[in-house]
C-alpha cells in the first residue's frame, strides 16, 4: 500500500480498509430499502444499483456489496485519472465517486485540476459537492470535509 511519501500510478492503487470503513460510516447501514435525500431507493451501505423499495439485505450481504460497488467505482475513476496519487488521495476520490457516481466524478472540474497536477486544487474541489437535489445537506457537507481531510493527508 502506498505511503504518504510516494505517489503511485493509478493502476497500482487498490481499495483500502480506510476507504471501506469511511464509506460505511458515512453511508450508514439500513437493512430495508428507503428513499435517500433525493428520492433514490437505497439499501445496505448506500447501494442504489437495481434497488427497489421493499428490498432487504443483511449486514454480511451489504458488506460484500459495498466492496463490489467500491471496486466498480475505483475501476471507473482509474479510467479518467491520469496522474499518480497517494493512497489517501485515491481513497478520498473513491469515496466521493461512490457517493456522486463515477460519471459525475470523471466529468468534474476536480478531475481536470487533478490531471493538470493541481493536487491541492483537486482536493479543494471535493468541498463543492455538498448539495443533493439542489440543496445543501449538512451530512454531505460533513462528509465532504472528511473526504477533503483524507485527500490532503490530514486524516487517513
Amino acid at each position: 500500500m502506498a505511503g504518504k511519501n510516494l505517489r503511485l500510478g493509478i493502476g497500482a492503487l487498490g481499495i483500502s480498509a480506510t476507504v471501506l470503513v469511511s464509506i460505511a460510516l458515512h453511508e450508514g447501514y439500513r437493512d430495508k430499502a428507503y428513499k435517500d435525500a433525493v428520492g433514490v431507493p437505497t439499501v445496505g451501505y448506500g447501494e442504489t444499483a437495481g434497488v427497489r423499495i421493499g428490498d432487504r439485505t443483511t449486514p454480511e450481504r451489504a458488506l460484500v456489496q459495498l466492496l463490489k460497488s467500491t471496486e466498480k467505482h475505483a475501476d471507473a475513476i482509474r479510467q479518467c485519472i491520469h496522474v499518480p496519487l497517494y493512497q489517501h488521495e485515491f481513497d478520498a476520490y473513491v469515496s466521493l465517486a461512490y457517493n456522486i457516481g463515477a460519471g459525475n466524478f470523471c466529468r468534474s472540474t476536480l478531475v481536470k485540476k487533478l490531471n493538470a497536477k493541481d493536487y491541492a486544487g483537486a482536493c479543494q474541489e471535493i468541498k463543492r459537492w455538498g448539495r443533493a437535489g439542489g440543496k445543501v445537506l449538512p451530512g454531505l457537507v460533513k462528509r465532504r470535509e472528511a473526504e477533503y481531510r483524507m485527500c490532503t493527508g490530514e486524516t487517513t
